[in-house]
This record gives C-alpha cells, sequence and structure tokens, in this order.
C-alpha cells in the first residue's frame, strides 16, 4: 500500500495564473551553481549528490517579459521555477533552473532548454513531466524532460543555436499570424535578402548588430554564423540562422536589415561594411530594430557528449516513504480502529439496558475520547512524515 505512494506522492494545487502567483515571492536573485557535491536540502538538512535534469520548452512569448528571471512583470522562467517549487518544495536556490537562451520580451520558443537539479530521483518521470504542465499556464509547455549527466549545462554546453524569424509578406495580414509573424505589406525581394544573408555566414565580429550603449564595449562580439536562409512559403518568408551564439538582439538587428535590402531601399553589399564599422550607430542608419513577435528560438544543439544521460548508478535516493515511518503509520491507525471496535462493542452491549440519555451521553464521550486519541497521533505523526513532500 505504501509503494503505489512512491511515484508521485504530492498534493498538486491549482493552476497557475500570473495573476495570483505573482513572482515577488520568489528569491531575488537566480544561482547558476555546481551541481555535484555536499547540499543541504530544504529541511532534509542531508548532505546528497544532487542529480540533474535537462528540459525542452516552449512558449508564447507574447504575455512575458521575455525569460530570464526578473520579479515582476512575470518572465518564463519565473513561473516555471515556482511550478518546479510546487512540486519539489525546494526554493529557487536549491533548484538553480538555468536556460539555454535568454529570450528578450515577446519572443517566443519551441525548443527552450533548461536544467535544474534536485537532490532526489522520481521513479516515475512521466507524472513528474505531467504535474509540471499541470501548473502551468497554457502558453508554456515542458515538451520534454529527461535526466542529464553531471557534464551538461544548459547554457555552456552549447554548440549551436537556430533561430527563425517569420515575415508575412502580403498586403493582408493573416488573423492567425499576426502574434508570430511580422507583417510588410511592401513586396520584399527574397532573392536579394539571400545574396544579403550570406555576408552574414562566417566568423565575424557583430559588434554592429548588438544593442548597446556606444560608451558600452560588447564583450565576446565575435560569433560565427553556420548558415542563413531566406525560405519561401506561400506570402511567408522566413529567415532561418544558425550559429554559435547571439549577442543581444543580434538576429532582430540582421532581420530589420533584411528586410530593408528586401524593399530594395539597401543594396546586399551594405553587409559588409555594417560588419567592417563594429558600430551599432552605424547600423542604425540603415535600420531600426524588428519587433521581437516573428521571433522564435526553434532549437538548441550541444556538444557530442554532453546529452548522455547519467548510469543508473548515479542514481540516488528515491522520493519515497521510509519503511519505518510507513510501519508506525499503520500501527497507529491500528489502534485507532481496535478502539473504535471496542467502544461499538461496549454500546451494543450495554444499549439495552441504558435508556436514551445515558446513551446519547456514552456516544458524546465516545467522539471526544476518538478525537483525542486522533489529534495525538497526527501530532505524533508530523515528525515522521516531515521529510515527506
Amino acid at each position: 500500500m505504501a509503494g503505489a505512494a512512491v511515484a508521485f506522492a504530492h498534493h498538486l494545487p491549482a493552476r497557475f495564473s500570473r495573476s495570483k502567483y505573482g513572482c515577488r515571492s520568489c528569491y531575488s536573485r537566480g544561482v547558476d551553481g555546481e551541481t555535484e557535491g555536499s547540499h543541504s536540502v530544504g529541511n532534509l538538512g542531508l548532505p546528497t549528490k544532487l542529480h540533474k535534469w535537462r528540459m525542452v520548452i516552449a512558449y508564447d512569448g507574447t504575455s512575458f517579459s521575455g525569460w530570464q528571471y526578473q520579479e515582476s512583470p512575470p518572465t518564463v522562467q519565473c513561473i516555471i521555477e515556482k511550478a518546479l517549487m510546487c512540486i519539489t518544495k525546494l526554493d529557487r536556490k536549491e533548484l538553480c533552473l538555468v536556460g539555454a537562451s535568454r529570450t528578450d520580451t515577446g519572443v517566443h520558443a519551441w525548443g527552450q532548454v533548461a536544467h535544474f537539479v534536485t537532490p532526489f530521483v522520481y521513479e516515475n518521470l512521466e507524472n513528474f513531466h505531467c504535474a509540471i504542465n499541470g501548473l502551468l499556464p497554457p502558453d508554456i509547455r515542458v515538451r520534454e524532460i529527461s535526466p542529464a549527466g553531471p557534464q551538461f549545462h544548459a547554457r555552456f554546453s552549447t554548440e549551436s543555436k537556430i533561430y527563425h524569424y517569420k515575415i508575412y509578406n502580403d498586403p493582408i495580414m493573416d488573423p492567425f499570424q499576426f502574434r508570430y509573424a511580422y507583417h510588410s505589406a511592401y513586396k520584399l525581394n527574397p532573392s536579394s535578402m539571400r545574396e544579403a544573408a550570406r555576408y552574414f555566414v562566417g566568423e565575424h565580429d557583430f559588434s554592429s548588430f548588438a544593442n548597446a550603449s556606444h560608451n558600452d564595449r560588447v564583450p565576446n562580439p565575435v560569433k560565427e554564423i553556420f548558415r542563413f536562409d531566406v525560405v519561401e512559403a506561400g506570402p511567408i518568408l522566413q529567415l532561418e540562422v544558425e550559429g554559435s551564439g547571439f549577442l543581444f538582439r543580434q538576429v532582430r538587428n540582421m532581420a530589420a536589415l533584411l528586410i530593408q535590402v528586401g524593399r530594395e531601399a539597401l543594396p546586399p553589399d551594405v553587409v559588409p561594411k555594417i560588419l567592417a564599422a563594429r558600430d551599432r550607430r552605424v547600423l542604425a542608419k540603415y535600420a531600426l530594430l524588428a519587433p521581437p513577435h516573428g521571433l522564435c528560438l526553434m532549437s538548441v544543439n550541444y556538444r557530442e557528449g554532453t546529452l548522455e544521460a547519467p548510469t543508473s548508478v548515479s542514481f540516488g535516493r528515491l522520493r519515497t516513504y521510509s519503511k519505518d515511518s510507513s510501519i508506525q503509520c499503520f500501527t497507529s491507525i491500528g489502534v485507532h480502529i481496535g478502539l473504535q471496535l471496542l467502544m461499538h462493542i461496549y454500546l451494543m452491549k450495554y444499549c439495552l439496558t441504558f435508556n436514551i440519555k445515558s446513551m446519547l451521553l456514552l456516544l458524546s464521550t465516545k467522539n471526544i475520547l476518538s478525537c483525542q486519541y486522533l489529534t495525538k497521533i497526527t501530532s505524533s505523526d508530523d515528525s515522521n512524515f516531515s521529510h515527506i513532500e
């Protein structure tokens, strides 16, 4: 009977709503931290090895202020952390949730990757997966969840990221696309856009395409673009770019320049000139930042070996009831049932000789004794189950 509770033994609260579950109760700072070594887990007080979990997440970014944690307004990371905190009973510092890409306000994702850690493993991962999605709002979904090895890091193990920027190129905007595509009523030239996109391929200093103050030096501005395609599908033009990494708003700035080239307002060879300038103010003369709702993080690719799952040996304590606590629980229940039976036998034996008033008095006495006993065993059992969450 205790085994039935082994797989997943949490009482799940109602679905999250952003108005009810504001993010102000979260800690003010995120912790990436190490995932190996000793760790004090909540009220357990036991040093344990941490176990890492990998998630693939999809979300509609319209209602969120990006991925990265902040108190208000809510972010995707904040909402997911609240769900994990409800299920695991850990705080956000212990979970150490880290995302692969810090998408901006209004940007969508189909293949965002994140990892978090727990001091325990779940025997039934499918139930754990369903529980997370049951707590999330409908515009966020965990598509996959799997155990990850200690070598995996959602951000630092990446090999490449793929972004798509969708443009709806038609005089009349499709109402089913307006949240996920930039509308260009002016007819674009895909051939010119492809020619310009080829200049981005390779390793370049992308300082001109990073949103930063002219007094600020862009850290690590050199990135490699593996491919940059312009795909036509009816009225939709999709800019598909894969690179080793991207600077803040780099993809949206590149998309904005290609749109200007597609309108034939600029020649394709303007791209290498802007790259060579290494100054964001130069790009600002030619193109404004493209809106966020056309951008979607499609997938994150990882270096070989980093996605290998841990062996079964590395799995530590299961999230289960302890044997001693189960025995004490069932012993207490048995004593309580025995007391109830004795009281009923006593009533049956003497009910014929007692008048109605005496019987009512005895019934009230029985209820008082039962309640007192239940209160006693409940308070004693609370300490036995303090480690069960």
